[in-house]
């Protein structure tokens, strides 16, 4: 279940496009985002709800029959065990509608992309 709308300026817009019991499912990955990483921004990047810290952090995604979830491939990597019962690719993971989110395993991977985008903006700045 893609979205039918494009354009998408707001996180909000994104999800009000989805029914009801959707809506509640990225509201609740939101959230879970948000607490793990308090000072990001949100933004809409490659028209996916994104969180930004020193660089992109984390997207997400509702298709027909999972959210998508893209901590880059170092989220990934860091998690590839605890992942390896889900569906993914090398920058991200596919969480089944049906099933809970694992919101503590995407609140510790979202914390550890928090973490790596820090110390990465310390090294580029210290590089300069």
């Amino acid at each position: 279940m893609t979205s039918d709308a494009s354009g998408f300026k707001t996180i909000d817009e994104y999800i009000a496009t989805f029914p009801q019991d959707i809506q509640v499912i990225l509201q609740e990955l939101r959230a879970t985002i948000r607490a793990a990483a308090p000072d990001a921004s949100e933004k809409i990047s490659y028209q996916m709800p994104t969180f930004y810290l020193e660089g992109n952090l984390v997207h997400f995604a509702a298709y027909r029959n999972h959210i998508g979830f893209y901590p880059a491939p170092r989220g990934i990597e860091a998690f590839r065990e605890e992942l390896s019962r889900y569906k993914g690719a090398k920058g991200s993971v596919q969480f089944p509608l049906g099933e809970p989110l694992p919101l503590d395993l995407i609140a510790r991977i979202v914390a550890f992309r928090v973490q790596d985008n820090l110390a990465r903006a310390q090294t580029r700045k210290r590089k300069r």
